[in-house]
């Protein structure tokens, strides 16, 4: 394995951590929408509250690891989702400001728009995340010097939203387990009718995604047909995605959570399988696209960053263990709650 390849799985990794462990709050923002109670609106809010700011340091990690290690495709990204990155960063820091405003004041109403920003940021980055994505897989209009040529219009057809809508549902499980294994009574009876609902929509929007990328990206299958070791990670993401609501039931939610997470990561690694070794296709012309080599950074860069990622990466995933660990359990509400 070259240092480009060790990058574009590294990078993955990084993407992958941050599904899985912003994910669950993400769906847990949307999640939010729908409580009425406002004491658990308050458990939604202490459950994510000490874990969420760790959870955004993946993000951090694969983006700088983007930045560094590949500038040409940060560059194209960044000029072609202009508009939907800043909608994102919006909805990033209303979610944050919200979670630490909305107990400054004793005012209902005070407390409901803080709410609804929590919850309305949560679920327009889980959507906007999908639809970048989509747009990435179908191909993006990417001419020979590398120079996204589209416009944001072109952008919001049907197969983006999608991805939008089933990254918005994946989400939503997810969260959906995490809260079982902080609530009880009524909210954690509520909690297992969302997951059973997302997850139906899930299984739904999975197969309809499935079928439609054959045809909108044929170029996605060309070899992951032919690799056994996709073969394994598929086998895998149908056997985790349907112990889901066996779990549940069994209210097993540790395992359901485990699952969950087996079922993103599989998903991820199967879509990184399918692009290798493209980063950013061209839907203009295929010789166009942008790919580990004609995109990346020079060797001493690429072997500085390894570097830096082989001292941070431990730390970063102790602390993310630590912080889990030690905020594990149920939620319990008292004057000393943060949040």
């Amino acid at each position: 394995m070259d240092m480009n390849t060790a990058w574009f799985f590294l990078i993955g990794f990084f993407i992958t951590g941050y599904a899985i462990l912003d994910g669950f709050d993400l769906g847990v923002g949307v999640l939010h929408i729908l409580t009425r109670d406002p004491h658990e609106r308050r458990i939604n809010v202490n459950a994510i509250g000490p874990v969420w700011d760790g959870n955004e340091v993946w993000l951090l990690a694969g983006g700088g690891s983007l930045f560094a290690v590949f500038p040409v495709v940060y560059a194209t990204l960044l000029s072609a989702f202009y508009l939907p990155f800043i909608l994102l960063l919006v909805s990033l820091i209303f979610r944050a400001v919200s979670l630490e405003f909305r107990n400054k004041v004793s005012s209902a109403g005070w407390q409901y728009f803080w709410d609804l920003s929590f919850g309305s940021g949560s679920l327009t980055a889980s959507l906007l995340f999908g639809v970048m994505l989509g747009n990435l897989l179908q191909g993006m209009p990417i001419g020979k010097d590398g120079v996204f040529t589209g416009h944001f219009r072109s952008q919001l057809n049907l197969y983006p939203i999608l991805i939008g809508l089933l990254t918005l549902t994946t989400f939503v499980m997810h969260g959906g387990i995490y809260m079982t294994l902080k609530t009880e009574g009524k909210l954690l009876e509520r909690m297992r009718m969302h997951i059973f609902t997302s997850w139906i929509a899930f299984v739904i929007l999975y197969s309809i995604v499935a079928v439609r990328t054959y045809f909108i990206a044929p170029f996605l299958f060309k070899d992951l047909l032919t690799t056994p070791f996709s073969w394994v990670a598929g086998t895998v993401l149908i056997v985790a995605t349907f112990y889901i609501p066996l779990a549940v039931k069994q209210e097993k939610y540790l395992h359901a959570f485990l699952a969950s997470s087996v079922t993103m990561a599989c998903m991820i690694l199967i879509t990184g399988l399918g692009l290798f070794p493209l980063l950013v296709p061209s839907s203009i012309d295929p010789a166009y696209s942008l790919t580990l080599y004609n995109a990346s950074a020079g060797p001493r860069t690429l072997t500085a960053m390894l570097g830096i990622a082989l001292i941070s990466l431990p730390l970063i995933i102790s602390y993310t263990v630590y912080i889990h660990r030690v905020f594990r359990g149920k939620v319990v509400i008292s004057e000393e709650s943060h949040y």
